[in-house]
């Protein structure tokens, strides 16, 4: 299938935050599930292109997946330091994995940090379950960075994200 990476348009907003949000409930990804509070932060994908890039796979007028690029710090970082840029919310329509959107997402946003003055490195979270993503990574270069792992609802024991690192 052939698709283009680029930002999106207003207009693709809503149909993304249902991708992003449809991809973490139907993997099982979120603790509770439709009542699960991060599940807006996935829906509002208005929020983060207002604080970072939003990058859409787009084929035939048709988003088939996006990713939120954080180039340097800012309200959308969660883990990047001083001289990274980060990755976050990665997501692919069910129907149209396998065909190379998630890989090339990534690889726009390792291309646009390495466009980045000062940036040195590209990292991200991910759950521990996303072992589809987790081979992804590591076949685009990316490095497993267990010091980094962290708790994003430390009032809640046993919810830890998993790191990974790219040196540029």
């Amino acid at each position: 299938m052939d698709f283009v990476i680029r930002r999106a348009t207003a207009e693709e907003y809503d149909t993304l935050g249902d991708i992003t949000a449809q991809a973490y409930l139907r993997d099982g990804l979120l603790d509770f599930g439709e009542s699960d509070s991060y599940l807006g932060e996935l829906r509002d994908v208005a929020k983060r292109a207002a604080a970072a890039e939003v990058l859409v796979a787009a084929a035939e007028g048709r988003v088939l997946g996006g990713v939120t690029f954080v180039p340097s710090g800012g309200p959308m970082a969660d883990i990047a330091r001083p001289g990274e840029a980060e990755i976050r919310m990665l997501a692919v329509a069910r129907e149209a994995r396998g065909r190379g959107a998630g890989e090339a997402l990534v690889r726009a946003c390792v291309d646009r940090a390495r466009s980045v003055a000062g940036c040195a490195g590209v990292v991200l979270s991910t759950q521990r379950a996303m072992h589809t993503a987790h081979r992804l990574y590591e076949r685009l270069g990316f490095v497993r960075t267990p010091a980094r792992d962290w708790n994003p609802v430390p009032e809640l024991d046993g919810i830890m994200l998993l790191t990974y690192e790219l040196t540029l």
